[in-house]
């Protein structure tokens, strides 16, 4: 078994443990392996453009990194082109996964990408920055950047 067809596998199994209405999970170990292992895997990010201009994004190839917001700054409301915009930019049967800030709203993006016929559609857990610590601060408890992977500020 091929290490994409592992790291497939497990976010598989994450899929069938929590019932997810979209192919899998995997920790954002696991994503940076699965994009080092198949060039066509993809990551989408999905937060605001603000968000990706202050805080920064993953390093990854940049032929597998692609921004598509789920939501606008400021204000949030959903993107409405979503679905168009990811069909525009990414096949339907290439491994897709799905980051934000925090693991929320990638985890609506791969449940519509799935319904919108996406095969691999994936949420990476934990998201870029995680959750906020006691202090309100993130980037310290989970996350991208909490666990090492290349990343590069704003």
């Amino acid at each position: 078994m091929t290490t994409r067809d592992a790291l497939l596998q497990a976010a598989n199994a994450r899929q069938q443990q929590d019932q997810l209405p979209y192919y899998g999970a995997l920790t954002p170990q696991q994503a940076y392996d699965l994009l080092m292992a198949d060039p066509n895997a993809v990551l989408v990010d999905v937060r605001t453009q603000a968000e990706l201009d202050w805080v920064g994004g993953p390093d990854v190839p940049e032929r597998q990194s692609l921004h598509v917001e789920w939501s606008g700054y400021p204000g949030g409301a959903q993107n409405p082109r979503f679905v168009e915009e990811l069909k525009a930019k990414v096949p339907q049967d290439a491994p897709v996964l799905f980051l934000c800030r925090s693991a929320a709203r990638s985890k609506h993006a791969a449940r519509v990408a799935t319904e919108a016929g996406y095969r691999y559609a994936i949420d990476v857990l934990e998201g870029f920055e995680g959750p906020r610590d006691e202090h309100h601060h993130r980037k310290t408890v989970e996350g991208w950047c909490v666990r090492g992977l290349p990343w590069h500020g704003a």
